[in-house]
Formats: structure tokens, sequence, C-alpha cells
């Protein structure tokens, strides 16, 4: 095998994501065949020998990968250890013979879908950020939304560190007295981005649930339950990964699609 920069070997093995592994590389905690390295350096995968804090690490050979969807239910958080000892999503998966690992993340009080796998390229694939495949979300918001606070989140909106949102498509799903339920899709991944998002409106998010990734639905899968993934959504995740990727530099602002205006009772 050719020669690959220590860091894309790590992430690849699913040992740690590649930024974490950059990390323990200037912290001159990785040594390849008993040298220290730096971030620039190379190695072959099928033979030099790596450790990481003295600690030697195998690396697998044309590894069988493991890719599954968990329903992840409120309350756990999206980690693979919690010094806290708080529930985590690993706990749901401890039956899985793999090193598993979230694709992205969910934050412990929403819940719904989340992929975890062991192919640390897949990962990065799909959390790059030019990579932008699209997250489908049904938020529940209280106090029911005005429709310049819909189209004001669809446009972009200014969040508490500074930074503007990406154009995001919003559909009102129920409009009633006090609540509203909308379904945003998501080509970025900000750190609770969509509670944030609502925030910076005026509305509240009392319930967030993530139903689909690009062309993979939760469908009929139950809180705690998880499934494997078969080869064509495995296929056809990273395609859209890589579609989304190559267009990126491209992608327009895109006007929120509604299926109508928002109508307000009175009383």
């Amino acid at each position: 095998m050719a020669e690959q920069r220590i860091q894309k070997v790590l992430a690849d093995q699913g040992i740690c994501s590649r930024r974490e592994a950059e990390r323990l590389i200037a912290a001159g905690k990785v040594k390849v065949n008993g040298h220290p390295v730096g971030l620039g350096d190379k190695m072959d995968p099928d033979y030099d020998k790596v450790s990481i804090d003295g600690k030697n690490v195998r690396i697998v050979r044309k590894r069988q990968y493991t890719y599954i969807m968990l329903h992840k239910p409120r309350g756990y958080l999206t980690t693979r250890s919690d010094d806290r000892g708080r529930k985590t999503v690993m706990d749901l998966v401890a039956d899985v013979p793999a090193m598993l690992r979230p694709v992205g993340r969910l934050d412990k009080d929403s819940e719904g879908l989340l992929l975890m796998t062991d192919d640390g390229a897949f990962i990065n694939l799909l959390t790059h950020p030019s990579g932008g495949v699209g997250k489908l979300y049904r938020v529940t918001v209280n106090p029911r939304a005005t429709e310049e606070q819909v189209v004001q989140m669809a446009s972009g909106v200014v969040l508490d560190d500074g930074v503007r949102t990406q154009p995001c498509v919003i559909h009102v799903v129920t409009d009633e007295p006090g609540r509203t339920v909308l379904e945003i899709t998501l080509h970025e991944g900000r750190n609770r981005q969509i509670r944030r998002m609502c925030s910076a409106v005026g509305l509240q998010v009392v319930r967030l649930k993530r139903s689909a990734e690009g062309p993979v639905k939760l469908g009929m899968l139950q809180p705690g339950e998880y499934r494997e993934l078969k080869r064509s959504e495995v296929s056809a995740l990273r395609n859209a990964a890589q579609k989304s990727s190559r267009t990126a530099p491209a992608r327009k602002q895109e006007a929120p699609r509604r299926p109508g205006p928002l109508t307000h009772k009175k009383g």
C-alpha cells in the first residue's frame, strides 16, 4: 500500500478523528516504528508500526466496516465516553463488536437518526464542511412562529457567536395556538444550530427530532433501537456527500419553500 499521512491512517482505522490524531501528533504522543513523528510525516499501513502514548495500535488491513443507524433517544450524549458517568449513545450499541464512533452529533435533548461506524474515511466524508449532506429535522417551537420568523431563519440568521447561518429550507407542518411544528433541512452542522437559530428569532425549541440524513430515513425504528445500514444506503450516502462536495462552491441561496403563508387565528 502507498504511504499515507499518519493522521489519515489513524482516522481511517476508526482509532480517532483526524483532528484528534493531529493533536496527538503535535503533542509528540505518536510514534512510527519507535520514532516520534510530525504532522507532515507519512507511513505505510501494511508495514509500519504505530504507537500512541507508548501503546501499540493495531492496524487492520482490508477490514470490513460496520455501519449502523441508531434512533437516539433524548437524554443520551453523542460521545464515546463521559467522565461524569452520564448515559452515552455507546450504551445503546454495547453489543456491536466494532469500535463505533458517531457520525456528527445530536445534542443530549434531541432525538432521532444518528449514524455510527468504525469507518474513519466515511465519517470524514460526511462531516467535512464541504460535504453538506442535507439533514431533515422535525422541530416543535413555542410560542407560535410568525411568517417573519420562519423567513428569517430560512434566509440565514446571525447566531450568538456572530456567525451567520447558511440559507435552509423550512416547511410549516402544523400551526396551532401556542406552538408551531416545522420541518427544517440543514446542509451545515454547527453546534446546537437549530436551537440557536430559533433563539435568535425569539422561539424556543421544545422538541427536536432528526428524521433523515441525505437519502437515509429513520423510518419505523424505535427510540434506543438500531439496525445495520444496507450496502445501497452506504453507497447512497457516499454519493450524496461526494456530489455535495463537488457543488458546494456553487451553492446559491435557496428561498424557503412553504406550503403556503402562515395563518393566524384571532383570540
